[in-house]
């Protein structure tokens, strides 16, 4: 059984994770209640506002969702089904976050 898990980064983190290969095991997660929409969005939502407090000045709210066996482990980058990211700096906390395939991922990392 797989379980979804939404962790709170920022962009940064997320760079840190593709070039590590993965999701620490002591990175925060957050974990629908239930399998419904809303469920799955409260959770969302919630790592988006852990993301906005990592955050160092401005910046976009980034979290990465995974599907895993084990939610308490290391999360291998091949397990990130997608990424849910501001389009701006500094976006209304309110606001929902733009959905990304595991494939644009590089597309939101800045160029070194």
């Amino acid at each position: 059984m797989t379980t979804r898990v939404y962790v709170p980064t920022t962009i940064d983190g997320l760079a840190g994770f593709v070039l590590e290969g993965g999701i620490p095991e002591a990175a925060v997660r957050f974990e629908a209640a239930d399998e419904s929409e809303e469920a799955e969005y409260a959770a969302l939502m919630g790592a988006a506002d852990t993301s906005a407090e990592l955050l160092e000045g401005p910046g976009k709210r980034v979290v990465v969702v995974a599907e895993t066996s084990d939610p308490d482990g290391a999360i291998p980058m091949r397990l990130v089904v997608a990424v849910h990211a501001d389009t701006e700096d500094d976006a209304d906390p309110d606001a929902d976050l733009a959905w990304y395939a595991t494939q644009e991922i590089p597309d939101l990392l800045p160029e070194v």
